[in-house]
């Protein structure tokens, strides 16, 4: 696989496509007793973003109603280049404009890539046309269709995915939480590829804190999916991800094999697995980027 720089002009190396602006910060997404303050997240993410991959670095993950605080500690702390933004409606769709009025205000510190919103469990065409037009059309608009947590109903978790994917905004899975039931089954997790590849669509996730599945799926433990699972599963959805198929990827739990298979899809697939899978949402202090260089391929 090719290379391509990582934008900071403080980083000297280069950042795989397959892995290029991939890792959000979804620090400030946790529930607030658990979650770090902004200073400390605003400070590890530039560091991050600045540092030797920074090219990996995406969005700064954050809910509306810590947007005012972000923003003062941005200005405290002087950003080289504004940061990209990735804003959690957590105070309702209608605190958006006023957000989005102060993140374009704010045009040195920050600029807004996406949107993103829980779904309610009966999403229509009629509420995700009023999402698409609180988001301007520079912004992606981002939805979650909630996936119920005993397993049941499955199936209209799945339609709620499939009408968020046609109405085009892009939906966003799961893929873990404080609870142990906020883990998808890896078949979930192929239904829902399928849902979102079959239309075309991309789609981000949020959750992932290992770089690949550390343990089996079992009958009484799903275990933790891995980043790089999922963007091999999505490569073998699309049918240009090498021998295999999707649940073999997602089950994998060797590392090596992993990031053999990673190093041997071409560019054109690189790039058609990043238009479908373009970020996932995590807490960088769990994983860190560094275990995908101990693998490689960085």
């Amino acid at each position: 696989m090719t290379t391509v720089p990582s934008g900071s002009s403080a980083d000297p190396w280069p950042i795989r496509p397959l892995l290029a602006g991939l890792v959000d910060d979804a620090s400030l997404v946790q529930p607030r007793l658990t979650a770090p303050s902004i200073d400390a997240v605003v400070a590890r993410y530039l560091s991050a973003r600045d540092g030797g991959y920074g090219g990996m670095i995406g969005h700064l993950v954050c809910p509306v109603s810590r947007l005012p605080q972000l923003v003062t500690e941005l200005a405290r702390s002087a950003p080289a280049r504004p940061v990209e933004l990735a804003l959690v409606v957590d105070t309702g769709l209608g605190a958006v404009p006023k957000a989005l009025s102060t993140v374009f205000s704010r045009s040195s510190l920050l600029t807004p890539r996406t949107v993103e919103t829980a779904a309610p469990p009966d999403v229509d065409a009629v509420w995700l046309e009023r999402v698409s037009e609180f988001v301007p059309d520079d912004v992606t608009a981002v939805v979650e269709p909630r996936r119920p947590h005993d397993g049941t109903d499955v199936e209209a978790w799945l339609e709620a995915v499939q009408k968020v994917a046609e109405h085009g905004c892009t939906p966003k899975l799961r893929a873990g939480g404080q609870r142990a039931s906020d883990v998808p089954t890896v078949d979930e997790v192929e239904r829902f590829l399928e849902v979102t590849v079959g239309a075309g669509r991309g789609f981000t996730a949020i959750g992932l804190r290992e770089a690949v599945r550390p343990a089996p799926e079992t009958a009484g433990d799903r275990g933790r999916h891995g980043v790089l699972n999922l963007l091999l599963a999505v490569a073998r959805m699309l049918g240009t991800g090498g021998e295999g198929t999707v649940a073999e990827a997602l089950h994998e739990t060797d590392p090596r094999k992993l990031a053999a298979d990673a190093e041997a899809l071409s560019d054109r697939t690189v790039d058609e697995v990043r238009g479908r899978f373009s970020c996932c949402g995590l807490d960088p202090d769990p994983m860190s980027v560094s275990e995908f260089a101990r693998l490689g391929l960085l």
